[in-house]
């Protein structure tokens, strides 16, 4: 009895939203089991593979964070210009070759301009994915939409860490050669089944010239309110990489938690996201989004807070729940309001810019963590993470109050 009403919940939830949509996110799964073969473990591999401190990463993640700026600007542009469907395309094939590029480089020169590859063109597909969503679904279903999104990403999580801790006690080259058999599988799929969505252009926008198409950027960075929350969740992400980049090493390194284990916390992360992502969309969908924004860089900040005073194993679990629910309230509200707030013919551009709240702190934060863990007390690295989180939960909160007086007035 239980089962046949979860299994018409599921059937109700299914015929909510368009068919392309879910062709959509589940070409988008097959692609994220390879990542989540691959990704955390990447500074894993690199300390071991080359022999090199955490500094050295975080200069290698910095690297490929401001190509990656570049790569998404003109990816975010080419989406509004030639449509969603090639640059997705183009960034998964990119993304394939670059693997194998980073899988089979020997040398660590090599490894840094495989780097460069991956910035400039493997992520400039990830805009085209984005404004796919927000042209399929209407305003009201896009915060689920979001969500329903990370659950399918983070059910491919599931899989790929406590799979990827195995394979890569083997040979981490099996990872790198997944990943891509993976990203060209989801890149024929699109080509043959997902259709093109873009919204059609005004007859200005078709006459003018990629330049000025680039320079329609200038709408999203004139608005105030958009830049002040890409800025605050800038602060949100440079602490929430540290799950993927700084964590795995300093379990290992402090604590002597192995791989696997790390892989096991990242399992979890991900189980519970597959669980509990969409009711809890739904559940906080009736309040006001940077509310929801402020709450969720709170649950953040202490759960990777909690890493700098913990030593067992059980509350490395307990701090991973904790930020998970935070990480489960941020990210798909964050993806709404990017669409909200978006003209409907600039979402590629909106989407690259929303994008580089993520890139930019790659450029800074892993290089800073890894100095504090190399040269200083690497605990501190959570403390700061801890702080960081309560600053951006205070912008949210500011902006909270802000939209709510401009309503009222």
């Amino acid at each position: 009895m239980i089962f046949a009403r979860r299994l018409s919940r599921i059937r109700r939830v299914y015929h909510e939203y368009p068919q392309q949509f879910w062709i959509l996110i589940g070409a988008a799964f097959i692609d994220h089991v390879g990542g989540a073969l691959l990704f955390p473990f990447f500074s894993l591999y690199i300390t071991a593979r080359f022999g090199v401190g955490m500094t050295t990463v975080g200069v290698l993640f910095g690297i490929y964070s401001v190509t990656a700026v570049v790569g998404s600007s003109i990816g975010g542009a080419l989406t509004d210009r030639l449509g969603r469907k090639a640059m997705l395309i183009f960034g998964l094939v990119a993304s394939a070759g670059t693997s194998l590029l980073m899988g089979f480089a020997g040398d660590l020169r090599l490894f840094f301009a495989a780097a460069v590859f991956v910035g400039l063109f493997a992520n400039s597909g990830e805009p085209a994915q984005q404004a796919m969503i927000a042209d399929l679904l209407p305003e009201r279903q896009r915060v689920h939409g979001y969500g329903l999104s990370r659950v399918v990403a983070n059910l491919a999580v599931t899989i790929g860490p406590a799979l990827g801790g195995m394979l890569a006690a083997r040979s981490y080259l099996i990872l790198f050669i997944a990943d891509a058999v993976t990203s060209v599988v989801t890149a024929v799929i699109v080509f043959l089944i997902v259709r093109e969505t873009r919204p059609e252009r005004t007859l200005a926008e078709k006459s003018e010239s990629f330049l000025q198409t680039f320079r329609g950027y200038g709408v999203a960075l004139a608005d105030k309110i958009y830049m002040a929350f890409i800025f605050a969740s800038m602060i949100t992400a440079l602490v929430y990489m540290q799950m993927n980049t700084t964590l795995a090493v300093f379990l290992r390194d402090i604590h002597h938690f192995p791989p696997q284990g790390y892989g096991y916390l990242l399992s979890m992360n991900a189980a519970l996201v597959v669980l509990f992502q969409f009711p809890i969309t739904r559940r906080l969908s009736r309040y006001p989004s940077m509310a929801m924004m402020a709450l969720g860089s709170v649950l953040l900040a202490v759960g990777f807070g909690m890493y700098a005073f913990v030593t067992s194993v059980m509350l490395f679990f307990v701090a991973m729940i904790v930020l998970t629910v935070g990480e489960m309230i941020v990210i798909p509200e964050a993806q709404a309001v990017v669409a909200r707030l978006a003209p409907e013919t600039m979402r590629g551009r909106y989407m690259a810019v929303y994008g580089l709240s993520w890139t930019v702190p790659t450029i800074f934060g892993p290089t800073l963590a890894g100095a504090v863990m190399d040269y200083w007390d690497p605990r501190w690295v959570w403390h700061g993470a801890l702080l960081f989180g309560l600053a951006a939960a205070a912008i949210y909160g500011t902006l909270f109050r802000y939209s709510r007086r401009r309503r009222t007035s």
